[in-house]
């Protein structure tokens, strides 16, 4: 063979073999990013978002503050709803009798009384390693300043009849006077639209309405916390969010997605 020939085979050889190499470079690299994105889809990623920025959605007063620390929001609320209620004492100007749908409506026998109530939500929020069961009582704060609480009206005792004393904007009061939501605040969904934000749980996840790109959320549609990843207005880059639904557990599942903060009465 002569030189020419021999360099033009030699040529062709490196070419061929170059090609094959980066072409195996191609198709590995396309796969990790394949296998990425399909991890990151199944395990979104730890938000690192500063939920300081719904501060501004709050309606805070004299009465219902919020601070911002490093790694901490911290909430301080009376508790006292601002809508009209037929549990407020006859005297209060936000007095009004029943004037909701619910037919077998059965007023209980407490009043809204002032609290006092802190709340230290995580700032940074991120889903624990081990997930932690939502107790009785405040599980978290609504923007209006009243707590929610989860599905149960006692220990081991879902909703059932007690759901008929709540109030037209479905609300009521314990036994100490602390009103609260266990169930979609329609005072708020009716102000501010079935799709918006609501509030935060202790964990620092927020909570939004039952209705999410114009569709009706199920609770098909959520996670056992009840929640689950994508993006939201106020989070177009996507967080964990939990969504009131109509149907039991309604706010809360079987327990935090994120770490819980501290809540003290």
């Amino acid at each position: 063979m002569t030189t020419l020939n021999m360099t033009f085979f030699n040529s062709k050889f490196i070419l061929r073999h170059t090609f094959a190499f980066f072409y195996v470079i191609l198709i590995s690299c396309s796969s990790d990013k394949d296998a990425t994105q399909e991890e990151e889809e199944e395990n979104p990623p730890s938000t690192n978002i500063d939920i300081a920025t719904l501060i501004s959605s709050f309606d805070t007063h004299s009465e219902f503050t919020i601070t911002q620390e490093n790694n901490s929001l911290n909430i301080s609320t009376n508790n006292l709803p601002n809508h009209t209620s037929p549990y407020w004492p006859t005297s209060n100007p936000l007095y009004e009798v029943y004037n909701g749908s619910n037919s077998n409506f059965n007023k209980n026998p407490n009043t809204i009384q002032s609290q006092n109530i802190s709340l230290t939500i995580p700032r940074y929020p991120e889903e624990a390693s081990s997930h932690e069961s939502t107790p009785l009582g405040a599980i978290g704060i609504a923007r209006n300043g009243v707590v929610f609480y989860n599905q149960y009206a006692g220990p081991n005792q879902p909703l059932t009849n007690e759901i008929n004393s709540f109030d037209q904007w479905l609300g009521h009061p314990q036994n100490q006077g602390a009103y609260h939501y266990h169930i979609e605040p329609t005072y708020m969904t009716e102000l501010y639209g079935k799709d918006a934000f609501l509030g935060l749980l202790a964990d620092g996840f927020p909570v939004y309405g039952p209705v999410e790109n114009e569709t009706t959320v199920t609770n098909s549609d959520l996670d056992e916390y009840h929640g689950h990843f994508g993006p939201t207005d106020d989070f177009p880059d996507g967080i964990y969010h939990y969504h009131i639904t109509d149907e039991d557990p309604y706010l809360n599942g079987n327990g935090y997605y994120g770490i819980p903060g501290n809540i003290t009465n």
